[in-house]
């Protein structure tokens, strides 16, 4: 058994992790990361990246049904979900060897196994119930991850109820399917499977789906959906579930009446619980509320010497919070003095369905809310010539400003690539940049992004294309 001293120690080896190790080790750390599964985390395995994959699939696939608005002729395409799916963990596996070589370039220590906290400064290693190592450190970052979060009798078992595992490696292509959720787990899956083929209905219990998205933006996706043929059900509980040998009825309670629909599967995407169990914070200063670990603008927790970053310390569960915030942990730690702490308001947030949802800052609502007197500005896609030349004239930017002082106080982006785009107003607002400056930036033509500068303008009345 290996007992080894180091200058941090990360357990999990996600996003939040080996960034942090990295970091660590660029500043001349002795660093080491314990991770029980496969290096990337969730995110790089079964989460972000092998997704995009699928819904590239998607996207292509939907594009070869629709090649004669193109000019093309062809016989109907037809699919290989094993394929499909061999092609997705291979993106994955490039990804996490990419991690693993990553750590050995930047000379950090991998240790193979389940990590716990064993009393000040150390960490116990287990591996398939065997003691693999103690480590001992001054600094120990949490970046354990979190897990789907299950609903009381309707959980993933992993053949009629799928969990994003399960919906991201199907044996099977089903011809129906049940969403229950709306967020952007549920609607990337909803997304790839209507696009694919499958007959697909969501169920949401909030009063609209993309609920954390601007109320405007949230409705244009309900519709783009719909007239895509998903079947969306919202203000609606599922109350049971009865399985039958390949097939599974839900019933579904909306506006005090109930049906029954009957899918070949369901999958649950109702939200993430932070991973704080067995990792010995029993009889430490770390406090958790609600399933995440408590922590300070620094990433620090109440016990000293130990942090948490990413899922286990709560919303928003993105990779590149994580990635940030095992960064500014770690520069906080090693004394640097500017070191900024992260601003929530400023990280974004992106939904890769069709169309895409991409979105930073406030909404109209909470820039009301907080008091603002606001200036809105809104550019259709169907204004755009590069979007109409795509094919894609489906979508909208809308951007919030403070009348008083011209500060971008949030943008909201649906439709192609929105995803890319939406790192211009985020760089706009971490440069506090107001509507002066973003009006005599010039925008190149032709693009997508023209739509952008056209929904500055037209919050103070001078859009030109439309």
């Amino acid at each position: 058994m290996t007992d080894e001293t180091f200058d941090l120690i990360v357990l999990g080896g996600g996003p939040g992790g080996y960034v942090a190790a990295i970091r660590a080790a660029q500043l001349g750390m002795k660093a080491a990361v314990v991770e029980r599964e496969n290096l990337g985390g969730i995110c790089l395995n079964w989460g972000c990246i092998p997704t995009k994959a699928l819904l590239r699939t998607s996207e292509i696939n939907h594009l070869l049904h629709h090649l004669p608005d193109f000019g093309f002729e062809a016989v109907k395409p037809v699919f290989d979900i094993g394929k499909v799916v061999k092609r997705s963990r291979a993106v994955a596996k490039q990804l996490s060897s990419g991690v693993a070589h990553l750590l050995r370039k930047n000379k950090v220590a991998v240790f193979d196994g389940a990590g716990k906290l064993n009393g000040k400064q150390t960490v116990s290693v287990v591996k398939d119930g065997k003691d693999v190592a103690t480590l001992k450190a001054p600094h120990i970052v949490l970046a354990t991850g979190a897990r789907a979060r299950q609903l009381p009798g309707i959980e993933a078992d992993g053949k009629l109820i799928w969990s994003y595992r399960e919906a991201m490696v199907p044996t099977m292509f089903p011809k129906s399917l049940l969403v229950i959720g709306s967020g952007a787990i549920g609607i990337e899956f909803a997304s790839f499977y209507l696009n694919m083929g499958a007959d697909v209905t969501v169920v949401e219990v909030l009063p609209r789906i993309l609920a954390v998205e601007d109320e405007e933006i949230s409705a244009f996706a309900h519709k783009a959906f719909e007239k895509q043929g998903m079947k969306i059900l919202v203000n609606a509980n599922v109350k049971s579930v009865r399985k039958a040998a390949n097939s599974v009825t839900v019933t579904v309670e909306s506006g005090g009446k109930s049906r029954d629909i009957v899918v070949d599967r369901v999958i649950s995407a109702v939200g993430i619980a932070g991973n704080v169990e067995d990792i010995g914070l029993e009889g430490t200063g770390v406090k958790v509320d609600r399933g995440h670990v408590v922590i300070d603008e620094f990433c620090r927790t109440g016990e000293p010497g130990v942090y948490a970053i990413g899922d286990l310390a709560g919303p928003p569960w993105l990779a590149h919070k994580a990635s940030h915030e095992g960064v500014i942990c770690v520069e906080k730690i090693a004394g640097m003095k500017d070191v900024h702490p992260l601003d929530v308001l400023n990280i974004p947030g992106c939904t890769y369905c069709r169309p895409q949802v991409a979105s930073v800052g406030l909404t109209e609502a909470k820039a009301k809310a907080a008091g603002h007197d606001i200036k809105v500005g809104r550019f259709p896609f169907i204004g755009n010539g590069k979007a109409i030349a795509m094919g894609e004239p489906e979508g909208l930017v809308k951007t919030i400003f403070d009348a008083k002082t011209g500060a971008l106080l949030g943008a909201h982006m649906i439709g192609a690539e929105v995803t890319e785009m939406i790192q211009g107003y985020t760089i706009a607002r971490t440069l506090e940049t107001t509507e002066a400056e973003l009006m005599h930036t010039v925008f190149p033509h032709p693009t997508v992004s023209e739509t952008m500068h056209e929904s500055v303008l037209d919050a103070y009345k001078r859009a030109i294309h439309f």
